[in-house]
């Protein structure tokens, strides 16, 4: 039962305990518990609450076990109301709630941004006398970190130190890692300080947290240096430090770099991601490199990583940034004959392309046929079309599109403001640009 419930073969499961109810076995809580961990693993979460449910009209008694897995379950499949009711109702049922059942919803909250909530149950834990662990600081820290209170995050940290709760090293990474994505990469190293002061020994993740921390600060000597001592102390880069590292190469037009870990990451046996190879195509792309580019798309495919959406609207905008607009737009039949289903974002690239190659019209025809195919048009890609209207002279057209465009829900940004103001003082029209710079203040975008 168990193997099979792992598996999430549910069927055969309970064809198991059609066979131990024949043979006149009494099912225990165990086996109860089994059952239902299968039916939350494989996301059957209204079924095993009405199994459950069953069960206890029929007189089955369950345990503190059975009521983790079951909140633990609803809490993995994004059902937390249900495991909050779940959590409320078992006292009646003469269980006792523990840290695992806690702990549980409080990173599904978490997870789920409901910060305040969390620490509400963090309250409801202490004045029912259940002690908070290592693991229930660590996922509120991760928590304040996701809303941003980092202040709040670090006081945390304090406050489970002074009541004796060691921070075990996910707890000084998921601080560390807050910090960083933040840009407080002071308080980082103050925490990593603290860190290793007292004996925890940071891994793979804090290393990868404080060299993507350097990257998005541009600091991209650090990271390096972060980088090269992570062998040196005895932590092995995994693929994510190597993404890490050559998207900051490449961010910093260091495409040469970047494709020299690439060799190295290789060399050391690790095999790249998608994540990895789209990185580089997009580097190279940026810079104009589209033959290299369009090379390792190939090795891609043939060593297993098949490009994706991602990788595909990279070359394809890279193509026409670089004038080879029948290439491109070879790509992007290539694209439509293979299934590679297109976003927004492919057709804005294709529509900017047209526009800048001079072939409006086409540009037009793909643009008007999009709210025909289901898409919702964005800021970016009226801007795209009304910047292709500008340049060809089209100003009135440019301009309805631009009130079509607020019509349908879509704000002009600052950049579609200074199309058409930029169009309308080359055309001496002044008073008509003034009145766009003035609309364009009053909603704040100076």
């Amino acid at each position: 039962m168990n193997c099979c419930c792992g598996m999430g073969h549910m069927t055969p499961a309970f064809s198991v305990f059609a066979k131990i109810l024949r043979m006149h076995y009494q099912p225990d809580t165990v086996t109860l518990t089994t059952l239902l961990k299968g039916l939350c693993l494989s996301g059957n979460l209204h079924k095993a609450l009405l199994f459950h449910d069953r069960l206890l009209a029929q007189g089955f008694q369950f345990d503190q076990v059975t009521y983790g897995t079951l909140i633990n379950g609803l809490c993995k499949t994004g059902h937390t109301a249900d495991a909050i009711q779940v959590l409320g109702k078992i006292p009646q049922y003469g269980i006792v709630p523990n840290d695992f059942m806690y702990n549980a919803i409080i990173d599904s909250l978490c997870k789920d941004t409901l910060v305040s909530h969390a620490f509400h149950l963090y309250s409801e834990m202490l004045s029912k006398g259940i002690s908070p662990n290592v693991i229930t600081y660590t996922t509120l820290i991760y928590g304040l970190c996701l809303a941003g209170q980092l202040k709040e995050a670090i006081d945390l940290l304090n406050h489970m130190m002074l009541k004796n709760i060691t921070p075990d090293v996910l707890t000084y990474t998921t601080l560390i890692d807050g910090l960083c994505k933040e840009g407080n990469i002071k308080d980082a190293k103050s925490v990593l300080a603290i860190m290793t002061q007292d004996g925890v020994k940071p891994n793979v993740v804090t290393c990868n947290s404080l060299m993507d921390g350097y990257c998005l600060a541009n600091e991209l000597n650090k990271a390096k240096h972060v980088f090269n001592k992570m062998t040196r102390s005895g932590v092995a880069p995994n693929v994510c430090s190597y993404n890490i590292m050559i998207n900051g190469f490449c961010k910093s037009k260091l495409v040469d770099e970047a494709l020299n870990i690439f060799e190295e990451m290789r060399h050391k046996n690790l095999v790249p991601d998608t994540v990895t190879y789209n990185t580089l195509i997009d580097g190279l792309c940026k810079s104009r490199r589209i033959s290299c580019a369009l090379e390792l798309l190939e090795k891609m495919d043939d060593r297993g990583q098949p490009p994706n959406l991602i990788t595909y609207n990279s070359v394809l905008d890279g193509m026409f940034k670089n004038q080879e607009l029948d290439k491109a737009l070879v790509l992007f039949n290539t694209m439509k004959d293979i299934g590679v289903e297109l976003n927004i974002y492919t057709y804005t690239i294709i529509i900017d392309g047209l526009c800048k190659s001079g072939r409006i019209i086409d540009a037009k025809e793909i643009f008007q046929d999009l709210p025909v195919r289901g898409y919702r048009l964005g800021v970016k890609t009226y801007t795209v079309m009304i910047n292709g209207l500008c340049k060809e002279g089209l100003l009135d057209e440019a301009l309805a599109l631009k009130l079509k465009m607020e019509k349908n829900g879509s704000t002009p940004n600052i950049v579609t403001y200074e199309i058409i103001i930029r169009a309308l003082l080359e055309k001496g029209e002044n008073d008509r640009a003034l009145k766009h710079l003035q609309e364009m203040i009053a909603r704040g975008l100076v």
